[in-house]
């Protein structure tokens, strides 16, 4: 059944196919432990277990994208591999868009990834899809030594992405882009709720309609800790508070970008663009599984200056 294709997804995504657990099982055999068959007699997993979704994560990563170790501490978010995929195709084509239709390949392209987390997926998937250089920020010492054990296992990681710690939780980039220092891309998945209480009650409502039936205990199965799943104000009051920030640096990145989960706060990300006077902003619409999203992407930089800007940093 790994011919059934999921044409939501990005045309260069590698898990266009169901999981082939034949193939994955080879690269982590632990993953046996968590594999059942479904009613179809499919293989698949326990999507609400979140040990076999942490497995699932692992034996991805090790076979598509050529991770040595992977592991998060308890409780952290452990996201869906698809979706994090797909943001970065996007991004790619989107840098393409700047330089002349080619995707800008290779460790000279620098991506910050903000909020980088425990799992530290965005930097492992980009490095091995293009080739890029990635900048890892957090406020969580924690998430960060995670981080940090991850790179440290995978030569290609090591040599191409740095940690840095934001010591003020109220900044997105000043404290974490160096003075004279030039960033490509900027990726952001902002925390979603606004508390620990919306968090909870939105996880209940997904798990009450995934399962067709009334769920009272909160499973979080994708895992998330404070700072991942929520902050004052949510989602909308966070992009608002990155696009007003970003507006430091407008000279020091090509392109800005944030998954944006809510619909309905895009019309105040538009005003907070409109009152930033950003040169263009996009919005880019993902489908993946049962969830439909989208990235806004914003620069300063006219479409003479990005054109300046690739023939300067990305052309070889």
């Amino acid at each position: 059944m790994s011919d059934i294709k999921k044409t939501n997804l990005h045309k260069r995504n590698k898990h266009q196919s169901r999981y082939d657990f034949k193939l994955l099982l080879k690269k982590c055999p632990e993953l046996a432990n968590f594999v059942v068959e479904n009613k179809y007699g499919d293989e698949t997993i326990d999507f609400f277990n979140a040990e076999a979704v942490k497995a699932l994560n692992k034996a991805l990563l090790m076979h598509y994208y050529n991770v040595e170790f992977w592991d998060i501490p308890a409780g952290y978010l452990c996201p869906p591999i698809p979706g994090r995929a797909d943001y970065l195709h996007h991004m790619a084509d989107l840098l393409a868009g700047s330089n002349f239709g080619k995707i800008p390949q290779g460790s000279k392209i620098k991506c910050l990834d903000v909020g980088v987390g425990a799992n530290c997926v965005y930097p492992v998937i980009g490095t091995n899809e293009y080739g890029w250089s990635f900048i890892g920020s957090d406020i969580d010492p924690v998430a960060l030594e995670s981080a940090k054990r991850i790179i440290a296992a995978t030569p290609n990681l090591s040599e191409n992405v740095e940690i840095r710690k934001q010591e003020k939780p109220t900044e997105t980039f000043f404290g974490i882009i160096g003075k004279e220092e030039f960033i490509d891309l900027a990726i952001c998945n902002p925390p979603f709720h606004s508390s620990m209480e919306e968090a909870t009650e939105g996880n209940l409502r997904k798990l009450s309609n995934l399962k067709k039936k009334k769920v009272t205990k909160a499973e979080l199965n994708f895992g998330g800790t404070n700072n991942e799943l929520w902050t004052e104000g949510g989602e909308k009051q966070f992009i608002i508070k990155m696009i007003k920030q970003s507006t430091q640096f407008s000279k020091s990145c090509c392109w800005f970008s944030t998954l944006v989960s809510k619909q309905s706060n895009l019309k105040y990300i538009y005003d907070a663009l409109e009152e930033a006077k950003v040169g263009e902003y996009k919005t880019i619409d993902m489908g993946t599984g049962n969830k439909s999203s989208r990235i806004v992407a914003w620069t300063f930089l006219t479409v003479k200056e990005e054109k300046e800007w690739a023939e300067k940093r990305w052309l070889e």
